[in-house]
């Protein structure tokens, strides 16, 4: 059994491009073709259109600057490249600041279905069609405005909210229920499972249970909450978010949905 290597994310060269491999650019291809195969049947409109927007490469690994030219265009947003883990605090200055952080590795061949480390494919593919959005854009970077002054405790709690919207969101459109998060929209699993399984719960989005649930970021999701328009998650951040955050810490989390993490997984 082999032991599990930790992904790193890849450097630049003097130019500030990343030489991917063909065999990088061979898994970005397969991802993309598998992706975009679903998208018309369960990705939310605003997202196909997004998609449309940046015209990203069908096979190979894009640039950054390339993603940041098409984004800027539509929203004001950039793209910078980033380890594969950093602080909170980083991470929501960077959001608060419209530059949208990103790890420049991409997945190995065992991982193409689920990958819990977010590699270039979720945060190129998965994240940045729905920036080309100027309703969820805005969103976007009002949550990073407010939680990069928030204290540390809230900040775990509010990354649940990003965590239940951003990046696992599911909402109600004309045809039916579609996927909006990143973490849907670039797994090759958990798109078709968080749309047509009948294990998880789908609830009606409150930002009070959204901070009061725990997760687990190994696993499909046991939870999904879905929304009626993007407007609606704009006009939640623009609400008392501290006063939800107090009231979420004073009725503590619900009991997790998920089951218990085995020992040595």
């Amino acid at each position: 059994m082999h032991s599990y290597q930790p992904y790193v994310s890849r450097k630049p060269d003097a130019q500030g491009n990343i030489p991917y491999t063909l065999e990088e650019d061979r898994i970005w291809a397969k991802l993309f073709e598998k992706q975009n195969g679903a998208m018309g049947q369960y990705a939310c409109q605003e997202y196909l259109d997004g998609l449309k927007a940046l015209t990203l490469p069908s096979d190979r690994v894009p640039q950054l600057a390339e993603v940041s030219a098409a984004l800027h265009k539509e929203t004001g947003w950039s793209v910078v490249g980033v380890p594969a883990l950093i602080s909170f605090k980083r991470f929501f200055d960077l959001l608060a600041n419209k530059k949208f952080p990103a790890a420049t590795f991409i997945r190995r061949p065992e991982h193409l279905e689920y990958l819990q480390e977010p590699d270039i494919f979720h945060e190129i593919y998965g994240h940045c069609p729905l920036l080309t959005n100027p309703i969820f854009a805005n969103f976007v970077e009002t949550y990073g405005k407010l939680s990069a002054t928030a204290n540390e405790k809230d900040q775990v709690l509010l990354a649940r909210l990003y965590w239940f919207t951003v990046e696992f969101g599911l909402i109600q459109s004309s045809r039916g229920m579609r996927c909006y998060g990143a973490g849907l929209l670039s797994s090759m699993g958990e798109t078709k499972y968080s749309i047509e399984s009948d294990i998880p719960l789908r609830k009606p989005f409150s930002i009070l249970d959204a901070l009061r649930t725990p997760y687990r970021i190994d696993i499909f999701q046991t939870v999904y909450f879905v929304i009626d328009n993007f407007q609606q998650l704009y006009d939640l951040v623009k609400e008392d978010l501290l006063q939800a955050l107090q009231e979420a810490r004073r009725l503590g989390e619900f009991q997790p949905t998920y089951p218990p993490k085995e020992e040595n997984a």
